[in-house]
């Protein structure tokens, strides 16, 4: 790290130097001390949503908030079925410290296809899940309660850590944060969506930590968690919050996210702060 005194040194030696090596001393100092922007592909696509319109918006509302280059992934196919150019190849995260699921991939249930998409998370690459993510790659029946643990009607339930079959009619979901003290939920307060999707609890893992909860009238369920996934303990954040552009263009909705990557990526403290030259506009 460059220290005041070695700044200092510098800037005396280059008093006398033009200009134009001035800024370059200016700029090397500032190279020094800034880490390099978290690497994070953003997958989206598939069934029933904006995704053309809300991968704009999650990437700009990322990258305005945190030290990351957001990497888009993204198909314009409506179907259950999105053909997502990671299908098939278990090397597609290579390179990143995030992957950000937000594909609806209901349809997609061969498990030697989802093995591959979690093939990363298996060796250890963080994640985040949004919304539909939780209702995608069904390799079993996604209405019963898993039990078989470690089977291929299990995966991709394990991953997030939570298991979810279906959501009830849009109304607006009353969000209360449940653990305050995460990290991720610092400071956050309870707030009421406009018309969303609640995502039913079907079962919730070990692994699993809940951080808020949802409620539509009588029904409520988990909306915000976390979870330690597989034999490397991979961290993954998850919300089943963010069907509308209007919810996902929420300043709590995207502040949200952006603590989500950064306690994925461990650059968030106990006390919900960015690790150092992380944050931006999330301070």
């Amino acid at each position: 790290m460059l220290t005041d005194s070695k700044h200092h040194h510098l800037m005396k030696l280059a008093y006398n130097l033009p200009a134009a090596l001035i800024l370059c001393f200016s700029s090397i100092a500032l190279a020094v001390e800034a880490p390099a922007p978290l690497k994070v592909m953003l997958i989206t696509g598939g069934c029933c949503h904006d995704y053309k319109t809300q991968t704009e918006i999650l990437k700009k509302g990322i990258e305005e908030r945190i030290n990351a280059t957001v990497d888009q992934v993204h198909v314009d196919d409506a179907t259950t079925t999105p053909a997502l150019p990671i299908f098939g190849n278990p090397d597609y995260a290579k390179g990143y410290d995030l992957v950000i699921h937000d594909e609806c991939a209901a349809g997609i249930k061969d498990p030697a296809v989802v093995k591959d998409v979690l093939k990363p998370h298996v060796d250890g690459l963080p994640a985040v899940n949004l919304h539909c993510a939780m209702h995608s790659y069904r390799t079993g029946n996604h209405k019963k309660r898993v039990e078989n643990l470690g089977g291929d009607g299990s995966l991709w339930f394990e991953y997030l850590g939570l298991q979810s079959s279906a959501h009830g009619r849009k109304t607006p979901i009353a969000i209360s944060f449940t653990d305050k003290e995460h990290p991720v939920t610092k400071g956050a307060q309870d707030w009421t969506t406009i018309d969303e999707e609640l995502y039913n609890n079907v079962r919730i893992f070990d692994g699993a930590q809940a951080l808020a909860s949802g409620k539509q009238g009588k029904d409520e369920a988990v909306v915000v968690w976390t979870n330690h996934y597989g034999e490397k303990k991979t961290r993954v954040f998850c919300t089943t919050i963010g069907h509308n552009n209007e919810t996902v263009q929420d300043a709590r909705y995207l502040d949200l996210v952006a603590k989500g990557c950064l306690w994925a990526c461990e650059k968030l403290d106990a006390s919900g702060k960015p690790a150092a030259g992380y944050g931006k506009a999330l301070k």
